[in-house]
């Protein structure tokens, strides 16, 4: 029999709520690395918490697409859809972006041109993205006949591959980053809208195999986890580890978040909870680098060999602040 799916899906929720403490043991492990000069061997946990949460960020933009194509009708008015979007993006992002670029990293010239790119901080880059997937969905969203179309879906994927391959392992895309990160997402957030359409074929195809998705999901954490040490002991190339937008990782991302879309589907937890923290994931992708440098800065020895205590000291009063804004009225528009 198969699960009767409401519009409204807690999973889809909890996978945000994952996909935030994932970036977070993202900033919070790859600033161990940095700080320890890039010891993988010496600091193997840190290293291995670093990459396997490297799907977290390609899920950011497939729950985007997934919601967007959920709470859009089939007609809606281009006008209205994006300033409605923009005006509960813009305006926090621009709020950040002046945190940054003024107060946390001074000294930067052309705040305008960092603003556009996102470069008043270094988790800030998805917003432009963000902004371009935004623009395009309108026109993807009044194009079921190609999102329904297997073939076309196929060569979509395998050209996504293609153009991974090409930039993690033989010459990167010399874009600005919004426009590179959008071009190496936009498989995933097609995926996303299809997705939405699709819910209970994902759960039953998932748990008839869900052995299969386990398995091949942990052979991938480790495959990416090792893949990024090699690339990086032969090249010396830091980015080899940072980037998010890999081959493997690509299908890392899509096995993990079936996975986690079924396993979440069985849990049974208070809704209005699931919905509170989720909601609290933007303010705390904004404000936890902040906590992360006030700690580093002060404590750096201390916190060099320590990632799960970097990351209670900028998890926790990122979520302890998200809860009070929330609490005062019109704040959030502000701050996210």
């Amino acid at each position: 029999m198969e699960t009767k799916v409401d519009k409204y899906n807690p999973s889809i929720d909890l996978l945000r709520i994952l996909a935030i403490v994932s970036v977070l043991l993202i900033h919070t492990s790859t600033k161990v690395l940095d700080l320890v000069k890039y010891d993988f061997i010496g600091h193997p946990f840190s290293f291995f918490i670093d990459q396997v949460t490297r799907f977290a960020v390609p899920v950011f933009f497939l729950i985007s697409a997934f919601l967007l194509e959920l709470n859009y009708p089939q007609n809606f008015k281009y006008s209205s859809y994006i300033k409605q979007r923009f005006s509960r993006l813009f305006l926090p992002y621009l709020f950040w972006s002046v945190i940054y670029f003024f107060i946390v990293y001074p000294g930067e010239n052309n705040f305008p041109l960092n603003l556009l790119l996102g470069n008043s901080s270094y988790q800030l880059y998805f917003i432009p993205s963000l902004f371009i997937f935004y623009l395009f969905f309108p026109f993807l969203h009044n194009s079921q006949k190609f999102l329904t179309n297997k073939f076309s879906i196929l060569v979509l994927g395998l050209l996504q591959l293609g153009l991974l391959v090409n930039d993690y392992y033989f010459k990167p895309l010399v874009l600005p980053q919004p426009i590179g990160v959008f071009i190496l997402n936009f498989d995933i957030f097609i995926l996303g809208i299809i997705a939405s359409h699709h819910q209970n074929d994902i759960l039953n195809f998932v748990k008839k195999y869900k052995y299969l998705f386990l398995s091949f999901t942990i052979i991938l954490a480790f495959a990416i986890t090792f893949d990024a040490g090699w690339q990086y002991q032969h090249t010396k190339n830091y980015l080899f580890f940072y980037s998010n937008w890999r081959p493997l990782a690509f299908i890392y991302t899509l096995s993990t978040s079936s996975l986690l879309f079924y396993y979440f589907s069985k849990l049974k937890i208070n809704n209005d909870l699931i919905k509170k923290l989720s909601s609290y994931s933007f303010f705390v992708y904004f404000i936890h680098i902040i906590f992360i440098e006030i700690v580093c800065q002060n404590f750096p020895k201390f916190f060099s060999i320590h990632t799960p205590i970097l990351f209670l000291f900028a998890a926790t009063p990122s979520y302890l602040l998200a809860y009070i804004v929330s609490k005062i009225p019109y704040l959030s528009r502000l701050t996210g």
